[in-house]
């Protein structure tokens, strides 16, 4: 068996010069594997929680992600500065203060077997594949013309050079805001500038300007304030233990206008902070069906996490704000719906810049062509489960975002169970599935058997007439069902569409597994790496 071994720079090489099609490819195989695990195939013996150590010489942080899944096994062992360090950023001179550690480290993969198959540095695959995730949110947005940035690492590198592959042709401005113009912030520009003109334009974003505002700077205030309220997207990329910006820039009714996407990764610890805890409780309020006076985007009533189990226990802003199981949906739980296009009377509130700068008149929402999905509804609904004719039901997490108070109740059926036990078992009845009443797709085969003239088949028993009043009601039901599933999911699809969407991530092994097995192959088929024969 053949042992490949990649350098980071070699990994950068790879992933810099993905085309569009390698991109999604890359996006595709994770959003499988995300979906599977939030689908409760995997229990927690498979992602099991990631445990830590402390040097206190160093002040660093040493993480152990172990992860399984049907296509192998793998361990990341990644060490970085301590928040406390990292604030002081690398520019900081002081023999008392220890050095800044950079996230570094190692995943080393194997087959289902057991049979050793990579040892790949971690550093960028880490940011790489972390972004790779919230480009799963970032490509439904309807309008991206400007980012804001919290950070110039490597998570922040990676999190708009992604978006910049897939939606480049409509990006207009990268604002990056860090601590100090640092050397981080030095390298992330010069990083930017010196991609090819040629990959510039085919990417789109040739015109696209870049960046940088400190605490420094005399406007720093009215600035800040104008980048966070004119974001399309806003990246929190940085192990914070404070909220990064004011909750009222965007609470205030002016910049509830517009919608959001905040995607928060920096933070992975209960004493970190990102986004401001009265901006997290907005987000999971309860919304009532009805327009509000002032047009606000839409809000959730949730908060898409990557897991529920691991934001719970990590993500200090969530658990500061009080949030509960049923006001987060994990994002493998989104994945799963079709394409789904707005009506009007769905269409969020919008500057007409954002409107000429729309390019996308639907959500595509991807239908998942997973075996094991089938089969895991099929064992639930009995052998007469057939596709061409059923429906998803929405998880109870996802009905504040319908105004539906009947499906607020946590108590009773599936889907309540996510609220009882944040558990992969107890995850599994809650996430989206297809169904099929089996009875009443009987009676509909009988009914057809029925002489379209009235008179009794000869073939055939004659069906009376209260049961032809009976499917005659069940097909009714079956159409104002499917109708009320089709509002919700446009209602679902408009929130993340042009809502104001907030992703949590606090990272998942699984993540690394599934990229990391994916670069190697891509990394064989271009002759790149080290291979060791019969390791």
């Amino acid at each position: 068996m053949t042992l490949t071994v990649l350098t980071d720079d070699e990994i950068r090489l790879l992933l810099e010069n993905l085309t569009p099609d390698d991109l999604t490819n890359f996006r595709d195989d994770l959003r499988a594997a995300l979906h599977l695990y939030s689908a409760g195939t995997q229990t927690s013996t498979h992602q099991p929680e990631r445990t830590s150590v402390h040097s206190e010489a160093t002040g660093a942080t040493t993480l152990f992600m172990p992860s399984a899944s049907p296509a192998g096994q793998g361990v990341k062992v990644v060490t970085l500065s301590s928040a406390k360090t990292q604030d002081g950023d690398d520019d900081k001179d002081s023999a008392t203060t220890p050095p800044v550690i950079k996230p570094t480290g190692a995943i080393t993969l194997f087959s289902p077997q057991g049979t050793p198959l990579g040892i790949l540095h971690a550093s960028t695959l880490t940011a790489f594949r972390t972004a790779l995730a919230s480009l799963c949110l970032v490509s439904k947005r309807d309008t991206i013309r400007k980012i804001t940035v919290f950070g110039c690492g490597e998570q922040a590198y990676w999190h708009v050079r992604l978006t910049l592959m897939l939606r480049g042709s409509t990006i207009r401005h990268v604002n990056l805001i860090n601590r100090r113009f640092s050397q981080s912030c030095k390298t992330i520009l010069k990083r930017f500038y010196s991609i090819p003109s040629s990959t510039k334009t085919r990417e789109g974003w040739n015109e696209c300007t870049f960046g940088v505002l400190t605490p420094g700077y005399g406007e720093y205030e009215r600035l800040l304030r104008e980048q966070v309220q004119g974001a399309d997207i806003i990246f929190c990329c940085t192990p914070s233990t404070l909220p990064l910006f004011d909750a009222g820039i965007l609470t205030e009714h002016e910049a509830r206008r517009k919608g959001r996407l905040i995607v928060a990764i920096g933070s992975y610890t209960p004493e970190m902070r990102e986004v401001p805890v009265e901006l997290i409780r907005q987000a999971t309020k309860v919304q009532e069906s009805k327009l509000h006076f002032h047009k606000h985007a839409r809000e959730g009533g949730v908060i898409v996490v990557d897991t529920l189990d691991g934001a719970l226990k990590e993500a200090g802003e969530l658990i500061e704000a009080g949030v509960e199981p049923k006001q987060l949906v994990e994002l493998g739980e989104l994945v799963m719906l079709h394409r789904i296009a707005l009506s009007e009377d769905e269409e969020m509130v919008q500057s007409p810049e954002d409107s000429a700068s729309s390019v996308i008149s639907s959500i595509d929402f991807e239908k998942m062509e997973i075996a094991s999905q089938s089969s895991g509804s099929t064992g639930a609904t009995g052998s007469n489960s057939n596709s061409s004719g059923s429906h998803f039901s929405i998880p109870s997490a996802m009905s504040s975002v319908f105004g539906n108070k009947e499906r607020r109740s946590s108590g009773g059926g599936g889907s309540g169970s996510r609220t009882s036990s944040p558990t992969r078992k107890s995850l599994k009845a809650s996430i989206f599935h297809r169904r099929v009443n089996s009875s009443s797709h009987e009676d509909y085969e009988k009914s057809s058997l029925a002489s379209p003239t009235g008179e009794e088949s000869p073939t055939t028993p004659q069906v009376a007439d209260h049961e032809l009043l009976q499917q005659h009601r069940l097909s009714s039901e079956t159409k104002k069902k499917s109708k009320k599933e089709n509002s919700d999911a446009n209602r679902l699809a408009g929130w993340l569409q042009k809502g104001n969407v907030i992703y949590k991530s606090v990272g998942l092994g699984l993540m690394d597994l599934t990229v990391g097995l994916h670069v190697i192959k891509y990394a064989a088929e271009r002759g790149i790496g080290s291979q060791i024969e019969g390791f």
